[in-house]
C-alpha cells in the first residue's frame, strides 16, 4: 500500500471528524439518533458549518479516490510526488474543514481550490 492509497481512506473517515462535531457539542443523543438528518438540519452556526463541511467531504472525497488510483495506474509522476501530493489534499481538507467550522470563508475557498488543484495535479501529473 502506498501513502497515497491509505489517504485515500483518510479523505473518506474525515468527512465523519465533522460530522462528530456537530452532532456531539451537545444535544445530540438517543433520541435523535432515531432520525439524525433531520437532527442536523436543525443546527445552526458552527454545529451546522460541521455539518456542511462533512457533506462538502462526502462530494470530493470520489474525485480524490479516482485521481489516486488513476495516477498510480497511469505512472502521471513519481511514487513519491503521488504521495506528496496526495498527503497536501488530506491536509487541505483538514485545513478546509476548519475554515468552514470558523466560517472563514475566504480561506475556506482557498483551501478548496488548493485541493481541487491537488485532485487535477494527480490526473494530470507532475514532476514526472
Amino acid at each position: 500500500m502506498t501513502i497515497a492509497y491509505w489517504c485515500v481512506l483518510a479523505a473518506i473517515f474525515l468527512p465523519y471528524l465533522a460530522t462528530s462535531l456537530a452532532k456531539f457539542q451537545g444535544g445530540f443523543g438517543p433520541k435523535q439518533n432515531h432520525n439524525p438528518r433531520e437532527f442536523l438540519e436543525t443546527l445552526e452556526g458552527s454545529r451546522k458549518r460541521a455539518h456542511w463541511a462533512q457533506q462538502n467531504g462526502f462530494e470530493v472525497t470520489p474525485a480524490f479516490a479516482a485521481a489516486v488510483i488513476i495516477a498510480h495506474l497511469a505512472a502521471t509522476a513519481p511514487q513519491g510526488t503521488i504521495d506528496g501530493i496526495a498527503l497536501a489534499f488530506v491536509l487541505s481538507r483538514v485545513m478546509f474543514t476548519v475554515c468552514y467550522i470558523a466560517d472563514w470563508a475566504s480561506a475556506r475557498t482557498l483551501v478548496w481550490a488548493f485541493g481541487m488543484g491537488c485532485i487535477v495535479a494527480l490526473f494530470v501529473g507532475v514532476g514526472g
